[in-house]
């Protein structure tokens, strides 16, 4: 068994991204209109990306 997370970024409708695991993502079934990237091999990695979405003005922050 693979326990292995991936994680995602997704944009909600207010405009902020949201860090999400695969585990989450299957769980919510989440539309695929929103807006989403990764995937990520760590939560830092999709943190760190987030900050970039944030700075070119692609997500607002929290």
């Amino acid at each position: 068994m693979n326990n292995t997370q991936i994680w995602y970024i997704v944009k909600q409708s207010a405009g902020n991204c949201e860090i999400i695991s695969s585990k989450e993502t299957t769980e919510n079934n989440e539309p695929s209109s929103q807006e989403r990237w990764g995937p990520f091999s760590s939560q830092n990695e999709a943190i760190a990306r987030r900050v970039g979405l944030i700075r070119s003005g692609k997500c607002q922050p929290v």
